[in-house]
């Protein structure tokens, strides 16, 4: 079953994204090294994060269907808080982290944005992303607004501009399980958002 691939631009609106066609090596598994090195090529050749993002994709898509490596140390959801990151990738001066997210079934994310540029492959279970941007009004400047919404299933890839907003809810019984990529963050554009109290706070 072919698969679309999205970009949740900065006013939340989820958009089919662009792919740019990139050249391919030939290997039997793509490993996590050889994907770090064809992201650190993008990185220095594409400047436009949506650009980048159009040439990353594409990369994801290669993960996600020649490395069966991905699949086996599946991560499991913290107890207590409903959720665990694991950190494959987080290298100090290189604007790339990469993780595997784990989501318990029901979890609800707080609304938020990356302040940087990210992707998410969703690899096991079902997950909601509710879009928002900001509607800043006079004695609201951190007012924002429900834009749309969508679904992701095994396989889905979804990717996010710097200033998106969003939250997911892990659907189901069962936990969900992603492969994340982000950027370099700027924490002073990185928020977690209150729509009832219209309130931003840095994160």
């Amino acid at each position: 079953m072919k698969k679309q691939d999205w970009l949740v631009d900065n006013n939340g609106v989820c958009l089919p994204l662009k792919i740019l066609s990139i050249p391919s090596k030939t290997a039997s598994v793509y490993r996590l090294y050889r994907f770090l090195t064809d992201l650190e090529d993008i990185l220095e050749t594409i400047q436009d994060d949506e650009k980048r993002l159009g040439a990353i994709a594409p990369l994801m898509r290669k993960l996600l269907n020649e490395s069966p490596w991905l699949y086996l140390s599946m991560l499991e959801p913290n107890p207590d808080t409903g959720w665990e990151i694991m950190t494959l990738y987080d290298e100090p001066s290189f604007p790339l982290t990469v993780q595997l997210v784990a989501w318990a079934g029901g979890t609800v994310s707080p609304i938020h944005n990356h302040g940087c540029w990210g992707i998410v492959a969703l690899l096991e279970g079902k997950e909601k992303n509710t879009f928002w941007r900001r509607n800043p009004q006079p004695n609201q400047p951190d007012k924002i607004e429900k834009v749309g919404e969508k679904i992701l299933t095994e396989g889905d890839i979804l990717c996010f501009s710097a200033d998106a907003i969003h939250h997911i809810e892990a659907m189901g019984n069962q936990p969900t399980i992603s492969f994340n990529l982000y950027g370099e963050t700027d924490y002073d554009r990185r928020f977690e958002f209150n729509a009832r109290e219209n309130t931003a706070i840095n994160f």
